[in-house]
């Protein structure tokens, strides 16, 4: 196998912030799936990482040359409450890798042992968790949502406990930065100011770089930081997605989705729908996610507030100040991402309503999320007699029926014809997405009968998701009443 170039930069930080960690060898790795795209863009073809010897790498059983393993210290606050001490539990940093185009890249090893920060934990992973990290991360980047990737998926040849024996798995994730609100949180709780402003620094110069020459860099970071989580949670809101456990310590700082635990893109729409198995009281709910994410950034900016100002009062209020915004920002992204899903292009001042009516359709008729704005792209302005496969999502069609004369009239106030507008809207509304039964079937065949066919039949029809794909209608459906997927969960 050719070595890899590693540049671990978070290693220079300081023991402060991590604790070096070899993975622990697991029996008998197997390449569930490599990720050759993702590879070529990292600049690692020709490494030969597809192989067997890749398989040992991805597994921690063999550390590549260069490569620096630790476990991230970080603390988070977790459903509300705040723990001052998490860190990586099962997952371990080797380091980062430089693109072609010259950006930074960290790779990353989960479910590969205990580390410092395992608390009583086997820092494994059973094969579930990783196969539904594998196709969800990978469907959130193939429909242009900021997220951390993932490179490769392995078997371990052992099992794990948990309510019963498991078959065991590693995945290897790529991120822009694996830092997180909770990192800062760490350091804040510890009353660590150089610690701050030496991460800060650290994450501006990697990810942030724009706002090094601004008058106040720092605060320019934090509204950094709020214009990304905003432009973020308003993706996953208009693709019906849910988090299910957005914790400090499960927010990237570079704004990027991270950490696919309980997970999962909604069938039929509800506006409290819960997934998560541990959100007991509902706190991540679809409709919470927004002003969780300004919770999350509250914590943030607390804990830049010595960065702000040497005064404690004037700190707070050039902080409140920057997070003021996050409501303007993320009403504005998600206006308009869903003027783009229902086919308008310029701004009225009703827009807004009309769109929120549709989703008050869709709660009381419990129609289908994605089918709902896919059939909707497919619409004609003068021919309603032709929306039936639309119609048919809806229990009280006649409801939908009022809402369209309305949608056709604004659109009449657009200057599109159909075919331009279905380009556009179908651009933005997906065909496929990761539905929760089609997972769970992915999961089953794999744990239950070590057959992987079904999960890379769905990963590759998910590589594709605006597109129409002959002879793959199965994956669009809903899922039938004795394949409803009620709760997802963690997998620790």
């Amino acid at each position: 196998m050719n070595p890899i170039s590693f540049n671990n930069s978070y290693a220079q930080l300081g023991g402060d912030f991590y604790v070096r960690t070899t993975p622990l060898p697991v029996s008998n790795p197997e390449l569930i799936i490599f990720n050759h795209s993702l590879s070529n863009e990292l600049g690692l073809s020709g490494t030969g990482l597809d192989s067997p010897d890749g398989a040992a790498v991805f597994a921690g059983n063999v550390i590549p040359d260069g490569a620096e393993p630790l476990a991230m210290a970080y603390s988070g606050h977790q459903f509300g409450h705040f723990n001052p001490q998490l860190g990586d539990g099962r997952a371990i940093l080797l380091g980062q890798v430089v693109s072609p185009d010259g950006a930074q890249f960290d790779i990353h090893l989960k479910g590969c042992g205990q580390t410092a920060y395992s608390r009583n934990g086997d820092g494994r992973s059973s094969l579930g968790p990783v196969l539904r990290e594998y196709l969800v991360s990978e469907a959130m980047a193939k429909l242009a949502v900021p997220t951390t990737r993932a490179l490769a998926a392995v078997t371990t040849g052992e099992e794990v406990a948990r309510e019963q024996l498991l078959p065991g798995g590693v995945i290897t994730r790529i991120a822009t930065s694996f830092v997180r609100v909770g990192t800062f949180q760490y350091f804040s709780a510890k009353g660590n100011i150089e610690a701050i402003t030496k991460l800060a620094d650290y994450v501006i110069e990697r990810n942030y770089p724009q706002v090094k020459d601004k008058p106040d860099p720092y605060l320019a970071f934090l509204e950094a930081v709020i214009n990304r989580q905003a432009g973020l949670i308003a993706q996953w809101m208009q693709f019906g997605f849910i988090h299910g456990v957005m914790n400090t310590d499960n927010m990237s700082i570079a704004g990027e989705t991270i950490d696919y635990g309980p997970c999962a893109f909604m069938d039929e729409y509800a506006h409290d729908r819960v997934y998560s198995s541990i959100d007991r009281r509902g706190r991540y709910a679809y409709n919470n996610q927004p002003s969780t994410g300004l919770w999350n950034l509250t914590r943030f900016a607390e804990t830049l507030l010595p960065l702000l100002a040497e005064d404690a009062d004037a700190a707070v209020e050039i902080a409140q100040e920057a997070l003021k915004k996050y409501v303007g920002l993320y009403e504005g992204y998600w206006l308009n991402g869903m003027r783009e899903k229902t086919g308008l292009t310029t701004s009225r001042g009703k827009d807004k309503k009309l769109i929120d009516e549709l989703f008050e359709l869709m709660a009381t008729n419990e129609a289908d999320f994605t089918l709902t704005f896919y059939y909707l792209s497919k619409l004609k302005l003068d021919s309603p007699e032709e929306d039936k496969n639309l119609r048919d999502l809806f229990k009280h069609p006649e409801q939908f029926d009022d809402w369209a004369q309305q949608w056709r009239e604004r659109l009449r106030l657009e200057d599109s014809d159909d075919e331009t507008r279905y380009a556009k809207m179908q651009a933005v509304n997906p065909v496929y997405i990761p539905r929760n039964h089609q997972i769970e079937a992915a999961i089953r065949a794999a744990e239950d009968n070590d057959d992987f066919s079904v999960f890379h039949d769905l990963h590759e029809v998910l590589q594709k998701p605006y597109e129409l794909q002959a002879g793959k209608d199965v994956y669009m459906l809903q899922p039938k009443p004795d394949e409803v997927v009620q709760q997802t969960f963690c997998g620790t």
